[in-house]
């Protein structure tokens, strides 16, 4: 009787897996068709794209609940390269798996990456940079970012303790801009979490389904750090101008802790000194990626397409742009499934309720500066940026409506 409870067991065991693996293409589909909406409308930067993603994976179509979110992005901002990309590949993953992640990434990177390369072939010539509806999209940025600060304050901060530490997290990224702030902003948080916040509450998390082993993390890491120490050596022998533009690329994508603008000096420095590009097509691209969605890390495409030696034009920008996001895909494979395990243990949940804490803080930070500084320029800018967030907030209308509204609202003020 026991065997034949066993056999059985093992049977469903076996019709679950093959259910999942049958749904897997059609939820990658899925996930194709979110990321490439957010793709096409998520303006403003990573904190802004951070704030999208909210509003569509987690309050819309609730694939993954708001704590998992939060131990998500808390995860990405420690690991190097774009948080935001990071972020939408690991949701990718827990929702469809590696094909998941595929087209996450596919999703929201190609129409930029798209755009920055047809500016390399000539768009320049159109001067949409400083067009009204381009200034409308930032104050989208204004009213996505608003309401991903008040939503997770609400659930991730919500005493005292863990509100404090929010508004300080805040006042230190504000005094110490960049990466090391932040950086040590969660380490400390996390400290702080660890020590205080072990009794103050006693929920149990679920695990964030994923389809990779432990053992498929390890061979990811294993393959990143060996690339990140080969490539470099390999160049010298091997006579190949497209290894060595792979390298240069793979090698920012992996040393970049912060990603958007932190990666900007990295990739000058590969490119502008051996006269791959020149610096003043260095500077017109960085124009164009703050006038397009999605990662700025796609900004790598563009100097792929212009570079004055071959692999360049649509093949140098799909080397460039694959080699830079390649890191980022070996990273989160490496880091998701201890992440799964790791964040049902108590002393585990008592450090993310810190570091939770300290990425509302991040995110406060960041909707000052430099979400709102770069948009809220005069009082008919303020109330633009009150109606996109009241429609987001109260009356719960889809964020790429509000990008589309406020597109054309900022047209219209700047016709004024």
């Amino acid at each position: 009787m026991a065997d034949q409870e066993s056999t059985s067991e093992q049977v469903r065991q076996s019709e679950t897996a093959s259910a999942a693996r049958e749904t897997l293409p059609r939820r990658a589909l899925e996930v194709l068709g979110v990321a490439t909406r957010l793709g096409l409308t998520s303006f403003g930067g990573p904190i802004a794209h951070l704030g999208y993603f909210r509003e569509e994976y987690v309050r819309r179509r609730k694939w993954i609940d708001e704590d998992a979110y939060a131990d998500l992005v808390a995860l990405c901002q420690f690991l190097p390269g774009p948080t935001s990309s990071q972020v939408g590949i690991a949701i990718g993953i827990v929702r469809a798996g590696l094909p998941g992640a595929v087209a996450a990434w596919l999703g929201f990177t190609l129409p930029s990456a798209i755009i920055l390369v047809a500016f390399a072939f000539g768009l320049e010539r159109l001067g949409v940079t400083d067009a009204g509806w381009l200034h409308g999209l930032k104050i989208a940025a204004v009213a996505v970012v608003a309401n991903a600060v008040w939503g997770m304050a609400r659930s991730l901060a919500p005493d005292r303790e863990r509100a404090t530490i929010a508004i300080c997290s805040a006042v230190v990224v504000l005094a110490w801009p960049g990466a090391p702030g932040q950086v040590l902003v969660i380490v400390v948080a996390g400290l702080i979490g660890w020590r205080l916040l072990a009794g103050s509450q006693g929920d149990k998390r679920a695990s964030l389904p994923t389809t990779i082993s432990r053992r498929a993390a390890v061979a990811a890491l294993v393959v990143f750090f060996a690339l990140l120490g080969v490539l470099p050596l390999l160049r010298q022998v091997v006579a190949s101008q497209a290894l060595v533009v792979f390298d240069s690329f793979f090698r920012v994508g992996s040393l970049v802790f912060g990603g958007g603008h932190v990666v900007l000096p990295l990739l000058q420095a590969e490119v502008v000194p051996p006269g791959w590009v020149t610096n003043e097509e260095f500077v017109a691209g960085y124009g164009a990626a703050q006038a397009v969605p999605g990662p700025l890390f796609t900004f790598a495409a563009y100097l792929g397409a212009v570079m004055h030696q071959k692999p360049n034009g649509i093949a140098g920008a799909a080397l460039a742009l694959i080699a830079i996001f390649l890191p980022t895909f070996f990273m989160v494979v490496g880091a998701l499934p201890f992440l799964s395990a790791f964040r049902t243990h108590l002393g585990v949940q008592a450090t993310l309720r810190g570091i939770n804490a300290a990425v509302v803080g991040l995110l406060l930070a960041a909707l000052y500066h430099p979400v709102w500084t770069s948009a809220i320029t005069r009082s008919a800018d303020l109330g633009l940026a009150l109606i996109t967030f009241a429609l987001l907030a109260l009356w719960s209308v889809p964020a790429w409506l509000v990008v589309v509204i406020a597109a054309l609202g900022g047209a219209l003020l700047g016709a004024l």
